[in-house]
This record gives C-alpha cells, sequence and structure tokens, in this order.
C-alpha cells in the first residue's frame, strides 16, 4: 500500500512540510497509520513546539532502492519540503543484492531527498535498516541470521558513509532491533515487521535529532 497525504494546516500558520521515503518499515506494515514511525515522530515533534505536520509518505511494502526511486518519479511534482526521512534497504538485502550496487543507488535516492528538502542536507534524516534476522518470521525463514546481520552492517555502512559525505544525519536503529526485535510485543502480528512499540523506540532515537534539524 502506497499512503499520500497532505499537511495540515491551521489558522494562524502551515505546519512545515514532511515527506517520508521508504519501503515496509515507513509504510507500517500491519500496523495502524498512528503508530508508523514517521507519524509518531511528528507527533512528538510537535508536543515539543516544532509545528511538522503529518508526512506524506511514499513507501509500498517490498520495495527496493530501484523501486522507490522509480516511484518517486511516477509521483513527481513532489516539490519542496522542509524535512524528509529516509529508509531504504532491507529489500534489496533480503533479495540477494550486492553491496555497491545498494551503496550507488541508495546515494542517488540520497541526492533527491537533500533535492526535496530545498538542497538542504541538514534537513534530511537517515535511518539505519533494522535486523529482520532476529524476528519470528527470520528465525524460521532457514537463512543464516549471522550472515544476515552480517550483510545489514554492510548496507548499513554504505548508507552512513553517504550521509556522512553529504552532512546528512543518520540515526542508526539497528541495535535496538536486534535487541528487541524478537519480544512478542516489538513485532506486529505477521511475525516479521516493527509493531508500533518498536516504531516508538525508532521515533525516540530519531526525536533529538529530527529536533536539532528543525528547531
Amino acid at each position: 500500500m502506497t499512503t499520500i497525504s497532505a499537511p495540515h494546516t491551521t489558522a494562524l500558520t502551515t505546519e512545515l512540510r514532511y515527506l517520508a521515503l521508504g519501503d515496509s518499515y515507513t509504510i507500517g506494515e500491519a500496523v495502524d497509520e498512528a503508530g508508523r514511525w514517521p507519524m509518531q515522530l511528528a507527533r512528538l515533534l510537535r508536543q515539543e513546539g516544532v509545528l511538522l505536520g503529518d508526512p506524506r509518505i511514499i513507501a509500498t511494502t517490498g520495495w527496493t532502492t530501484d523501486e522507490l526511486d522509480a516511484a518517486i518519479t511516477a509521483a513527481e511534482p513532489l516539490g519542496q519540503h522542509d524535512f524528509v526521512s529516509l529508509l531504504i534497504g532491507v529489500n534489496n538485502q533480503y533479495r540477494g543484492r550486492e553491496v555497491e550496487e545498494y551503496r550507488t543507488q541508495f546515494a542517488a535516492l540520497l541526492w533527491r531527498a537533500i533535492g526535496f528538502a530545498g538542497n538542504r542536507p541538514d534537513r534530511v534524516l537517515v535511518l539505519s535498516i533494522p535486523d529482520w534476522g532476529v524476528t519470528p518470521f527470520g528465525a524460521n525463514s532457514g537463512r543464516d541470521a549471522a550472515q544476515i546481520a552480517r550483510e545489514l552492517d554492510a548496507y548499513n555502512l554504505a548508507a552512513r558513509e553517504a550521509c556522512t559525505q553529504r552532512g546528512v544525519a543518520f540515526v542508526d536503529i539497528t541495535p535496538v532491533s536486534r535487541a528487541r526485535g524478537a519480544e512478542p510485543a516489538m513485532v506486529a502480528d505477521d511475525g516479521l515487521h516493527p509493531s508500533a512499540a518498536m516504531y516508538t523506540e525508532w521515533a525516540r532515537l530519531a526525536f533529538p535529532v529530527a529536533h536539532r534539524l528543525l528547531a
């Protein structure tokens, strides 16, 4: 499912425009709309006085980097936004794609994200890819959890390096996904995707960084 929503407005001011780009983790597969991490992040920021509207989300379960790129092109013109988040890559790893391909395609997506933020790298936030290997689905998948972890570490290193080169904030949510990803309360009913409670943990980690970027 792809969700596109417009920013909210008030009688006195227009809220900051937020564009969230990604895959199932951004669309919040198997959780309610309010439980998605970008929605939770926007609420946390509003509670602290940052007038960030609910995100316009371009994300679909199963998307890889090239599929997200094609979807962004199809959705153009997207216009300018005050804040852009990006989380993508798990499906590249799941399909066995090479990390160098991911590095190139992620870098291109990051440039697009910066462009949507008015060419301001300091208004872009990237989240790392969580480790699905620790989930019940991962445990029963027949795949080597250690190998999944190694491959995701390589993907996340590539994303972090691209962010560092471009001055983009990178939030590492992978450790909490590994520490708590097997807990029943932290996994959605499908046994794979995060629950709203896990997304709360991600939003808490992203909040201080996003607040610094937007305050």
